[in-house]
């Protein structure tokens, strides 16, 4: 069959999110509805290429590009997301994607081309080996997940509870905007604009949740969570800096994502994706999670070697410790201007 490389356009949405649900290594960052987000939140051109056959789609590949003068001009599959890269039923087809991304990438004299893999290929690019991700069955009863948690762990499940701590779904976006915005200031990032959660719910609906943790009515953490086939992904979490004086608020927080999951019939608890050598790293590993290396891989243009646009790069260290000293409503103000450059 002759192969043909076309761009996704409003008419196909349903025909690719037919195929990212039947294609086995699609993930829910493939799915069509990325190219609404991030044109919409960020205004970023995307280029959804997809590989055709006698009119049936046998391969995808989201892209989109971000140019910035303070962070550089990439293409990428796919800002903002975890996962990405090329998904196709063929070699052949892979290659023609492949292929069509070079030529794009080589036109649009971007640094360099992304590829935000969940498993290697065989392309021979450079690879950066910074993250990792953390995924693992949930048992269908509560004490056989409870008891997969480590001592430790479990311990401070019970401190969260004994603390009062409650969990509520939230069918907006605001209180977790609030919590979330004044979490990554904390941690030294900028935040993107509240749009951005607001359109990421408005798009996905159903398979976009947000679940809030309050303590005697306040709320003190929250996350929001995309679903996929059987697979629950926590994704955009924050907690208060009230909350570090009350025992396991994160540890509540994800157990109790984890035990609504199961009660909803989720079989795959996604925790996301974590840097070595950090924090969150650590505290899911420690959670009972074991870590598997993410092979993003990169089609170099103008761009000498692998980007290095991370929060752990000595070169934006000083940026880094001052912005988590700015008042909220500063940072909150200005942030957004940066976010949007660092998907």
């Amino acid at each position: 069959m002759a192969l043909a490389v076309n761009r996704l356009d409003a008419s196909r949405f349903g025909d690719w999110d037919t195929y990212v649900q039947r294609a086995p290594s699609a993930t829910f960052f493939h799915r069509a509805g990325w190219k609404s987000v991030l044109e919409k939140a960020f205004g970023h051109p995307t280029h959804f290429l997809y590989a055709e056959a006698d009119g049936a789609i046998v391969g995808i590949l989201p892209l989109a590009e971000i140019k910035s003068a303070l962070f550089g001009h990439s293409l990428s599959s796919l800002p903002f997301c975890v996962y990405g890269g090329i998904v196709a039923d063929s070699q052949e087809a892979a290659a023609a994607l492949r292929g069509e991304a070079c030529r794009l990438a080589d036109s649009l004299k971007v640094g360099a081309l992304e590829m935000r893999n969940f498993d290697a290929s065989d392309a021979g690019w450079p690879v950066k080996k910074l993250y990792y991700t953390f995924r693992k069955e949930i048992q269908p009863d509560d004490d056989a997940n409870l008891k997969a948690i480590p001592n430790r762990q479990r311990a401070m499940i019970r401190k969260g509870i004994g603390e009062g701590l409650q969990s509520e779904w939230d069918s907006g976006t605001e209180r977790l905007y609030q919590v979330y915005a004044e979490s990554v200031r904390n941690l030294g990032t900028p935040v993107f604009s509240a749009k951005y959660l607001r359109v990421l719910q408005q798009e996905f609906g159903d398979d976009c949740s947000i679940l809030m943790i309050t303590r005697e009515g306040k709320d003190v953490a929250g996350v929001m969570n995309f679903y996929f086939r059987d697979e629950v992904l926590p994704y955009y979490g924050g907690s208060t800096a009230e909350a570090r004086s009350i025992k396991g608020v994160n540890h509540f927080m994800y157990w109790e994502l984890m035990r609504r999951s199961r009660e909803q019939g989720y079989a795959v608890f996604d925790f996301g994706r974590s840097k070595e050598g950090t924090g969150p790293f650590s505290f899911k590993k420690n959670f009972g999670f074991e870590p598997r290396p993410l092979p993003y891989e990169y089609y170099l243009v103008t761009s000498p070697a692998v980007p290095d646009l991370n929060p752990l790069n000595p070169k934006y260290r000083l940026m880094v410790n001052t912005w988590a000293k700015l008042p909220l409503p500063l940072a909150n103000a200005i942030g957004p201007f940066l976010a949007r450059s660092l998907g």
